[in-house]
């Protein structure tokens, strides 16, 4: 009897915890996209560099403001829901750009924990995995103008990664390095 109220009482705590993703990240990623994350902190610090020495002051400013804070573990249930976000594209086309706020969510079901911009004109959606740190490895795509993203492997000039850094529950931050257009590292503030 015992036996059968713990296999119970396990059967529900792990039915009522959030999942993340499964699959190995970011070994089920492309062949590009995993050659991306491998450079990543150094076209992070590279992009950063362009940003700080070109971009106007008081973006600049901004941007420190976003860098701030370093990666703290938080429940998935914790990052479910609505968010305010701004996107943050640094090199390329222009030393820094900085984008008003929009929409984004991240709904936690059956196929994990996705991450949506729901609103503007460059949308994007994925999905969030463990990493065995405090940050997320993020697979989604990205799609400017009309329409809704493909899904991620779909189409290779859409495909984007990176990593979700937690900030704590009020503020997070999606870093995708390399993207297919117009700058060199983009970031996507999240704040409730």
């Amino acid at each position: 009897m015992k036996t059968f109220f713990l296999i119970s009482a396990l059967a529900s705590a792990l039915a009522a915890a959030p999942a993340l993703a499964d699959g190995r990240f970011p070994n089920g990623l492309t062949p590009i996209d995993q050659a991306r994350l491998a450079r990543f902190e150094t076209s992070r610090q590279a992009a950063i560099g362009i940003a700080r020495s070109g971009g106007d002051a008081g973006d600049v400013a901004v941007l420190d403001q976003v860098l701030q804070g370093e990666a703290t573990a938080q429940p998935p249930a914790a990052l479910a829901g609505d968010w305010r976000c701004r996107l943050i594209k640094l090199g390329g086309i222009l030393p820094l750009t900085l984008y008003g706020d929009f929409r984004c969510r991240i709904t936690d079901d059956a196929a994990g924990l996705r991450i949506q911009k729901v609103s503007g004109s460059q949308r994007l959606a994925g999905t969030l995995f463990d990493t065995g740190s405090a940050r997320l490895g993020y697979a989604g795509a990205g799609v400017a103008g009309a329409g809704q993203p493909p899904r991620y492997g779909a189409e290779q000039e859409s495909n984007q990664v990176g990593y979700l850094v937690p900030l704590g529950p009020q503020r997070l931050r999606l870093e995708m390095p390399a993207p297919a257009r117009e700058s060199d590292f983009d970031i996507l503030e999240l704040r409730r």
